[in-house]
């Protein structure tokens, strides 16, 4: 993902995530943060989804549409802060492309977790994806931020 890439980014994010919006500057912010972690996926020459992670403090996961400021500089997992494919990307198998990415960086920065908030009802398709459940270990409130479905799940790579 490039910089030029956001505005396109944040169209599919209004288009696919409308109940969870994000202003430009999450977005910017978590870009520059960490450019290694923003991807975009691209069908005949189009943005049609995007990947925003990196790393994280396990069992503390961002509000929705918060600024970071700064990165740990002692990062306890890979946080996938947030995915949106268009329906036209659906059925391409790039959920499993991105995955693997993402597990390809997480293994660089050193750490064995990937975690991330499921919304949309979406916790049964992460948890074929070897993703579990772990509520518990973040406060109620942090989770209901985003919406009074949402699941904080974490999957062990090592």
């Amino acid at each position: 993902m490039q910089a030029s890439d956001l505005p396109a980014v944040m169209h599919i994010a209004t288009q696919v995530h409308p109940g969870y919006p994000e202003e430009f500057a999450v977005f910017f912010e978590r870009h520059r943060l960490y450019p290694q972690g923003c991807w975009i996926w691209e069908q005949a020459g189009a943005i049609c989804g995007y990947l925003l992670s990196h790393p994280w403090y396990l069992d503390a996961p961002p509000e929705l549409n918060c600024m970071l400021q700064t990165l740990p500089s002692q990062a306890t997992t890979y946080y996938l802060h947030d995915i949106a494919l268009m329906p036209v990307a659906r059925g391409f198998k790039a959920t499993d492309s991105i995955l693997a990415r993402l597990c390809a960086q997480a293994t660089h920065e050193q750490l064995d977790t990937l975690s991330l908030i499921a919304v949309n009802q979406s916790a049964a398709f992460w948890q074929r994806h070897h993703f579990q459940t772990t509520n518990h270990l973040v406060p109620a409130a942090k989770l209901q931020s985003y919406d009074h479905s949402a699941c904080y799940m974490v999957r062990q790579l090592a």
